[in-house]
């Protein structure tokens, strides 16, 4: 149970800079080992899971576009073809703890990946597959932060979990300021007037529309995933009402 709902199928959200490792670039082989075993973890526990993934460690389209003079529309294209390397990667890895995987791309490219097709990706998870879904949402101007909240309505996800580098949300960055503040829960609308920077506005709005928990944590602490879904108090939850 994860705040008294029962978790049978889960979305989990990670970002492309977390698969490039200390290293800050690329990707990292022992962190995507890492990561595919805390997927695994949750895999044992017989639930559903599925994962976005975003390719800000090969590429941000946001900042070829404003920095680099590209069009958005097309630095956010390359940006989406990213998220397919990075998903690849996965694959490769929770596969090599024994885990079936398929990634699903919105963008066509049906020589390396499937296409998005949410039945078949149901069915996937049904019989025990782990789903990673990349190309974002197949078009430009949108996050893969609003992607993972997309596809874990349109599977009909319990929860969104959301692996970051901090251990929660914060009323300021921890890193930068000692006196800053975790919260243990927070609102929707909290989330969306105090503009916390974990998510974006659209993914947060998606999420307080269609009542989507969100719970945010580390990353990089083993089990936490794991804990999470057993409905063990960590990181931050985002819910409707506190």
């Amino acid at each position: 149970m994860a705040d008294g709902i029962a978790v049978r199928r889960v979305l989990l959200k990670l970002s492309g800079e977390a698969l490039a490792g200390s290293q800050g670039f690329g990707l990292h082989t022992e962190t995507l080992n890492y990561i595919a075993g805390e997927v695994k973890k949750v895999h044992d526990l017989g639930v559903e899971v599925a994962i976005v993934v975003g390719g800000g460690n090969i590429v941000r389209g946001e900042v070829f576009s404003t920095q680099g003079g590209l069009d958005r529309t097309v630095a956010d294209q390359m940006g989406m073809l990213g998220t397919v390397i990075n998903g690849l990667a996965i694959q490769a890895a929770v596969e090599r703890q024994g885990v079936p995987t398929r990634v699903q791309s919105a963008i066509q490219m049906n020589e390396v990946c499937e296409p998005f097709i949410r039945r078949r990706a149901m069915r996937h998870m049904e019989k025990g597959r782990v789903i990673v879904f990349a190309g974002g949402t197949g078009n430009p101007y949108f996050t893969t932060d609003s992607a993972a909240v997309l596809r874990a309505l349109e599977i009909e996800a319990d929860c969104l979990l959301k692996a970051t580098k901090v251990d929660g949300i914060y009323d300021k960055d921890p890193k930068k300021h000692t006196d800053a503040v975790k919260y243990d829960s927070v609102t929707y609308d909290e989330a969306i007037q105090k503009r916390l920077a974990v998510m974006d506005q659209t993914a947060f709005t998606m999420c307080r529309e269609h009542n989507l928990p969100v719970i945010v944590l580390d990353l990089n602490d083993p089990g936490a995933m794991q804990r999470a879904i057993r409905g063990e108090t960590i990181g931050t939850r985002v819910i409707s009402e506190i």
